[in-house]
């Protein structure tokens, strides 16, 4: 097992269920476009620590691109038309965004995909994300596209309960995960990010987690 999840060669594919995989490195032809693109969408809306229901501060930062933004707070966790936080739309989905979520979408076996929703997280070393499902889409079938950039991550893939055994899968930059279908409400995470300094993002790892909310 660990030699299956163990650092791939770029343009390779693993597989992590019937409908889940790991594109090596797919990202990397479009990684200027994309750093660009985040940095056009954070002067607009910044990235900001959101806070759960239960009142405590998340250590993964994001902000949001495309028709709907996630959002949390006291109030709970939902979609949002609007940046809370400036009440105006939040800055639309690039060309270069779209394209790569559909390409890689297609060729994880997912045609015709549009997202209308893109979390973009910003993790420094030791922060994480706990084991969850995605589970305020209207839509539970269509992927989720998930872009790592920056820093190594090793992301956590597990069952449809939260005690299920789960994969350790290394995601180094230009990696993308797409799952959906008959996977999609399988529990995720990411463990504490390691040390590190990336030649284009240095202490920082960021995700791309591209949705399906309508």
């Amino acid at each position: 097992m660990q030699d299956l999840f163990a650092a791939q060669a770029i343009g390779t594919r693993t597989e992590l269920g019937p409908q889940a995989c790991v594109l090596h490195g797919f990202a990397l032809p479009v990684v200027p476009a994309l750093l660009a693109d985040i940095e056009h969408i954070q002067q607009s809306a910044p990235f900001r620590q959101l806070v759960t229901p239960g009142g405590r501060s998340m250590s993964v930062a994001m902000t949001n691109c495309g028709p709907f933004g996630w959002c949390s707070d006291r109030r709970g966790y939902r979609y949002d038309p609007r940046d809370p936080d400036s009440g105006r739309a939040w800055p639309p989905m690039s060309t270069a965004f779209l394209q790569l979520a559909a390409d890689a979408a297609d060729a994880a076996g997912f045609p015709g995909y549009v997202p209308d929703a893109c979390l973009v997280n910003r993790y420094t070393p030791g922060t994480r994300l706990t084991l969850h499902q995605d589970r305020d889409e209207d839509d539970r079938v269509a992927p989720i596209v998930s872009v790592s950039l920056g820093l190594l991550a090793t992301f956590l893939f597990g069952g449809f309960a939260r005690g299920d055994k789960t994969l350790r899968v290394p995601l180094a930059h230009g990696d993308i995960v797409v799952w959906g279908g008959v996977d999609r409400m399988r529990f995720h995470g990411v463990l504490p990010v390691k040390d590190g300094t990336h030649e284009l993002l240095g202490t920082r790892r960021i995700n791309l987690t591209f949705r399906k909310v309508k």
